[in-house]
């Protein structure tokens, strides 16, 4: 049998691969917080996006939501272990998407003519060295997500 996007051929004696399966998951993850958590109008003003919650949005609201910062509305139902699963299920994306936005910020942050010392200092870090150093990291981790997606 072939192997296709929604039923890849699995070997019953090989575990199956972590990163692939949290990757199935992500859509389903999302939906089921947006679904359970962002359903009506009052629910969604949590979020930045009125339709559908982004990643750490939907991270945020599930942590909120457990924490107490967030107080479920009546009829919400509550946040079980299905949705910190899912939940988890999105910290990747989100991890991602914050090493997306850093990239970004920091190259606006150059193109605007700020200093690798200023950039530090913004950053929390010691040396303009550890901020161009961070960098690069990230534009090396972006890229690769970039060419693996």
């Amino acid at each position: 049998m072939p192997e296709t996007p929604e039923q890849p051929v699995t070997d019953p004696f090989q575990p199956p691969d972590p990163e692939e399966e949290r990757a199935r998951r992500a859509p389903g993850a999302l939906f089921r917080i947006a679904e359970r958590h962002a359903a009506t109008e009052e629910q969604r003003r949590r979020q930045t996006n009125p339709m559908l919650p982004a990643p750490h949005e939907a991270v945020r609201t599930v942590a909120f939501l457990l924490s107490g910062a967030a107080r479920l509305e009546d009829g919400e139902p509550e946040v079980d272990k299905a949705d910190i699963t899912a939940a988890l299920t999105l910290l990747p994306l989100v991890r991602g998407e914050l090493d997306e936005l850093e990239t970004g910020l920091l190259q606006m942050a150059r193109g605007r003519g700020m200093t690798w010392q200023e950039i530090a200092f913004g950053l929390g870090l010691g040396t303009q060295q550890a901020a161009r150093q961070r960098y690069e990291r990230l534009a090396s981790r972006t890229a690769r997500d970039e060419e693996a997606s």
